[in-house]
């Protein structure tokens, strides 16, 4: 099930806002789809990014996607557990396979976002 405490990009990104950071993941639907994740490539702290543009890579057995920003900010953290562990994004991508945080986010781009009833009303 979708966690509604949380925005979606259409790209399969969810962002969890506390103030002015922002935890980012992919959902369970992008998890599912792309099989066993073997290689997550972070990006590095304090870069910027803009909302939709991409800040790393996810690979799995069946295929390597790109990562979009649901926001714009500013690295604050990366999961550093998927170096080693990937696969904790197939375990519990609303929890412990989250990916990054931002910092410094901006409120112009949550219109954009989808809420749970949303995003799963675009998987159809």
């Amino acid at each position: 099930m979708t966690p509604n405490d949380r925005l979606y990009a259409k790209t399969h990104e969810w962002v969890l806002i506390e103030g002015t950071t922002a935890t980012v993941g992919i959902t369970d639907h992008a998890q599912h789809a792309l099989g066993d994740i073997t290689f997550v490539d972070l990006p590095d702290v304090d870069k910027a990014v803009k909302q939709a543009a991409e800040f790393g890579v996810i690979e799995s057995v069946k295929a390597a996607s790109d990562l979009y920003a649901p926001l714009s900010g500013e690295i604050a953290e990366v999961n550093s557990a998927l170096e080693n562990t990937p696969e904790i994004i197939n375990q519990d991508p609303y929890g412990k396979g989250w990916i990054i945080k931002l910092r410094n986010i901006t409120e112009a781009g949550r219109s954009a976002l989808l809420d749970a009833a949303g995003y799963e009303a675009s998987l159809g």
